[in-house]
């Protein structure tokens, strides 16, 4: 059992651990200093694996989360609101390398504001519930997506 506990305990890092990658590859796309490939294809990547991200969220990890606690239910919502927005912003970036720099950093600017506090939102109201969660195994599967990002590369 203390391996269960163990794993269940280690969703709330996960969730920790992808907004830290979330937030470096932010940075990166903000400041320029992404290695290898141009503004159009970091930012084409980031939006990819940040989509990829809040779908699993909203597709597997979050009815799992409002089966074992209903009590989330408008946290939940509101967190899918701000995927919502955050979509949003990301699809205008689709067309960063047709933007002027003001509008780029704008855009980026916002992306980085709505995502910073979905972030911290998300992590006060859910780590908790994910490390008390004692889901099915394939109810473990689900979250598991949904807290791990994507690699990319």
């Amino acid at each position: 059992m203390a391996a269960m506990n163990d794993r269940l305990t280690a969703f709330g890092n996960q969730l920790i651990d992808s907004h830290i990658r979330l937030r470096e590859l932010l940075g990166e796309l903000r400041d320029g200093t992404y290695a290898g490939v141009d503004l159009a294809t970091h930012c084409l990547t980031f939006c990819s694996i940040l989509t990829a991200h809040h779908s699993a969220e909203d597709d597997e990890g979050f009815p799992v989360l409002a089966r074992h606690f209903p009590e989330l239910g408008p946290v939940l919502t509101e967190l899918s609101r701000d995927h919502r927005q955050v979509a949003e912003v990301l699809d205008r970036l689709k067309a960063v390398s047709t933007m002027d720099v003001e509008t780029a950093e704008r855009e980026l600017d916002t992306l980085a504001a709505l995502l910073e506090t979905h972030l911290v939102y998300e992590e006060k109201k859910l780590v908790a519930a994910l490390d008390r969660l004692r889901p099915t195994d394939e109810e473990a599967r689900a979250v598991a997506r949904a807290v791990t990002l994507a690699r990319r590369r």
